[in-house]
């Protein structure tokens, strides 16, 4: 993954959410290390979230984690507690402010597409009762001619 894909990446995820819960300004910059390195930040500001390649030097909290972990977490799929407590990042500053973005509300505002029709529904009580009643009848056997001899 690029610098520019994880930027990209993370500007999706994160500007996807519903910050409404987010009452304080929260500056956040990560510092990326390995394939994607470089810097960027993300910023909480009256209940809309940025987020842009840029460092941002009058930051609250500085994040420094390999690229595809801050994927990981934009996502959803590693939680940010986990994430320190495991030492998959490393954080400095104001480390309250950087919990804050578990209030985020990441149910994204996608356009559902228009319900699709169910096909319509065989009367389900006919089909198994005929079905049911050839079961049941025995075969009629034709009788059996007599020969003359």
């Amino acid at each position: 993954m690029t610098y520019e894909e994880l930027v990209k990446q993370a500007k999706e995820a994160y500007e996807a959410a519903d910050a409404g819960k987010v009452k304080e300004h929260v500056a956040i910059q990560f510092n990326v290390t390995g394939e994607a390195q470089g810097a960027f930040y993300l910023e909480v500001k009256d209940g809309k979230v940025s987020v842009e390649p840029y460092e941002y030097y009058d930051r609250d909290v500085l994040v420094t984690a390999d690229g595809q972990v801050l994927v990981d977490i934009a996502t959803g799929k590693l939680g940010l507690e986990k994430a320190y407590l495991t030492g998959k990042i490393k954080a400095e500053g104001n480390l309250k402010k950087a919990l804050l973005l578990k209030e985020l509300n990441f149910k994204k505002a996608e356009k559902k597409a228009p319900a699709k029709k169910a096909p319509a529904k065989k009367d389900a009580a006919k089909a198994p009762a005929k079905k049911e009643a050839a079961k049941k009848a025995p075969a009629k056997k034709a009788p059996a001619k007599k020969e003359d001899k």
